[in-house]
């Protein structure tokens, strides 16, 4: 089937495509892949941030489209390099997933239906249902605290209302790519802090949907101290957000690339 320059094909459909930024996830990747849904995607794309285990045999053998790092390069770096992917495959939709089975990939479709009624230009996978369901599946108590702060401290000051901004289920518009000139962040992890920070800077509508919680030990996860960087750098963001809202020119939200759609 053809598809249009948009990212749709020639009958109105978007063109979706899951990106899989990966690190050592031989052990997860495949319940992962097996739980989208048939006939929901268009295509997975994984980014091989250079693992020492079997993951780019396994995700090849699944019929996945591979892209390797030669080095580790880091978390926000092999997001880019996933959203620079999944665009010049003409995505109209990009979801993208952790493949270490922490995440349910079954909540795709509906994840998808709020960016196609255009109620929403990114939707984020929600872990905090309730805090018992949160530690009864696994979340390290430490894990669950900080998650709040932060997420409370977001909402506060980006004007939004989320359960979860630090979720690695998320869901993009072909335009909220086009338009966020993500290859200026971070390569660490504090990228999805900086992405959702320029999100709503750009006036995009961010929307969450509940995700079960899982947790366990194939489970990829950062340990206490780069937890605490993460966060550190996470608060930086948030000063900077507010220093770009009161007039300062800084290269996260004022890059030449950026179209800022309220400004």
């Amino acid at each position: 089937m053809q598809q249009t320059s948009d990212g749709r094909h020639e009958d109105g459909k978007t063109k979706v495509i899951v990106v899989m930024p990966a690190y050592n996830a031989e052990l997860t990747l495949e319940k992962t892949f097996d739980d989208i849904p048939q006939g929901s995607v268009d295509g997975v794309i994984l980014v091989d941030d250079a693992s020492t285990d079997k993951t780019v045999e396994l995700a090849r053998q699944l019929g996945i489209t591979v892209i390797c790092h030669d080095k580790n390069m880091g978390y926000g770096a092999n997001q880019k390099t996933c959203y620079d992917a999944a665009l010049a495959e003409g995505a109209g939709a990009v979801v993208m997933i952790h493949p270490d089975y922490q995440y349910d990939s079954r909540i795709i479709p509906y994840a998808l239906g709020f960016l196609s009624t255009g109620i929403c230009d990114v939707i984020l996978g929600s872990r905090i249902r309730t805090r018992r369901e949160a530690l009864d599946c696994g979340m390290p108590v430490y894990k669950y605290l900080s998650n709040r702060f932060l997420t409370i401290t977001e909402n506060v000051i980006l004007g939004q209302n989320l359960g979860d901004f630090h979720s690695g289920f998320r869901a993009y518009t072909r335009e909220v790519l086009e338009t966020i000139p993500y290859d200026h962040n971070s390569d660490d992890f504090v990228f999805d802090s900086e992405f959702l920070a320029q999100a709503v800077y750009n006036g995009f509508r961010i929307g969450d949907v509940p995700i079960p919680t899982r947790y366990f030990d194939e489970a990829s996860s950062i340990n206490f101290k780069r937890s605490v960087k993460y966060g550190l750098q996470t608060l930086a963001v948030m000063v900077k957000y507010l220093l770009a809202r009161m007039g300062l020119k800084l290269p996260l939200f004022h890059s030449p690339e950026m179209n800022n759609k309220n400004h």
